[in-house]
């Protein structure tokens, strides 16, 4: 049910937030460029009209997903922080101060599953809209636009075969025992010491030994796969995809397509970018659309079955010019974009050390600005928790790489309002050491 607005009465024994706030502080200054009002309404469409509960204020739901992603916080530290923190409820439209917990922390997830994956991109849009009313970003600095595309890593640990098998194993049991189907042997005990010694073996560079120990192991996989399989029912769905992934696990091989990396995050891709210390990368591919000048993020998407980059450049653009109403003049990328897919009217340049030369020096001076976006993905995954992704299936990709967007394009108008007390902190030193130069006589 939609959240219910409820008249504001004033309570004489509680604190006003504007009576211990400073109003030159960077968050009041934040929540005042951010239209709550037009997220309210847009957001509201995922709220029913009359079934449930009221749901929580929009305001106070969406301005702790901004904290949390601006900040780098968890679920549960966002929520505690709340409490602590006057700027954090002011932010999130509190009128008085409040010291106990505003929601559970697992409501911070039935939110984001309550407004998908196409909604969310409403949250990137505001902070675009509100860097645009703060004449921050302008449709001018929408021409000269970089893409690129960086992975986002899954929360799984590095897949190996004798571990796989030993998690499936240990899935299929415990889907077994829910539905009361007995088993011969569930291989509990057996599997877990057999793992042990594949990495006692493998430690020891005793490889024989070690794969001896995993063909075991996937031995006693298929043992209970077959069981079950012929004592399972047929409707049973949630069952049917487990055993579908056992299948997948013990058929793929050393040069199979598509294989299974994670028993609780199948979506998982290996994904390799050419770095020098990370071979490999276990999640999804991101792209990412930014402006040239000013490095405003304006579109942000998670792409899977690991596409070559080229053939993410339409998307992009085309999910950039929906968020912003704007129309693309000039996109900037690298080699990986060649023989790309964009058919528009926006001019793609290629960044080509070798050929920069022979071009005009207007176009050089954007072309030596496309290596801007690389810091950007750098503040993402270490600032804005785009490293390591928690959220659960391909939905979940998608929507932390939204929201990380939204919290590094907040961080930059909190940076712009917090310039001005940095400037007058500055003024006030140099005063003070002015007066005391003075007093010395020099």
């Amino acid at each position: 049910m939609k959240p219910k607005n409820e008249k504001k009465t004033l309570d004489i024994f509680k604190v006003r937030l504007e009576e211990i706030i400073n109003k030159e502080h960077p968050l009041v200054k934040l929540s005042e460029a951010i239209n709550w009002k037009d997220l309210e309404e847009r957001l509201s469409k995922k709220y029913a009209e009359k079934m449930g509960a009221p749901g929580k204020e929009i305001r106070l739901m969406v301005g702790l997903q901004y904290l949390k992603y601006m900040f780098n916080e968890s679920d549960e530290m966002i929520v505690q922080k709340f409490v602590e923190n006057p700027y954090y409820q002011y932010f999130c439209g509190n009128e008085y101060f409040e010291h106990n917990l505003p929601i559970d922390p697992s409501s911070m997830t039935k939110f984001r599953k309550r407004i998908g994956k196409e909604t969310i991109e409403e949250l990137l849009e505001e902070t675009v809209r509100s860097a645009n009313r703060s004449n921050q970003l302008k449709e001018r600095d929408f021409g000269q636009l970089n893409v690129d595309t960086t992975v986002q890593e899954k929360a799984i640990s590095f897949p190996t075969d004798a571990r796989l098998y030993y998690k499936m194993l240990k899935e299929l049991v415990e889907q077994a025992n829910k539905r009361g189907i007995a088993l011969r042997q569930s291989y509990k005990f057996v599997s877990k010491k057999s793992l042990a010694k594949q990495a006692g073996y493998a430690h020891a560079k005793q490889m024989k030994r070690a794969r001896k120990m995993t063909k075991k192991m996937k031995t006693y996989l298929g043992r209970v796969y077959r069981e079950i399989l012929r004592k399972a029912s047929e409707k049973d769905e949630e069952l049917t995809k487990k055993l579908e992934l056992a299948e997948k696990l013990l058929n793929q091989r050393k040069d199979s397509k598509n294989k299974l990396y994670s028993i609780h995050a199948p979506e998982v891709e290996c994904i390799s970018k050419g770095k020098a210390h990370k071979r490999y990368e276990f999640g999804s591919k991101v792209s990412m659309v930014t402006t040239s000048k000013n490095n405003w993020v304006v579109a942000i998407q998670a792409h899977h079955g690991n596409p070559y980059d080229g053939h993410t450049l339409k998307s992009s653009i085309l999910k950039a010019e929906e968020i912003t109403n704007w129309r693309a003049k000039n996109v900037t990328v690298d080699l990986g974009y060649r023989g790309h897919d964009y058919d528009g009217q926006a001019q793609v340049n290629i960044v080509n050390r070798l050929t920069m030369k022979n071009k005009a020096k207007s176009l050089v001076k954007w072309l030596k600005r496309r290596s801007a976006i690389e810091p950007i993905f750098g503040h993402l995954k270490s600032d804005n928790r785009l490293e390591r992704n928690l959220l659960k299936g391909k939905e979940g990709d998608h929507i932390n790489a939204v929201l990380a967007a939204c919290g590094f394009n907040l961080r930059k108008l909190y940076t712009v309002f917090l310039l001005p007390i940095f400037n007058w902190l500055k003024n006030q030193i140099i005063e003070k050491y002015f007066l005391l130069y003075q007093q010395l006589g020099y």
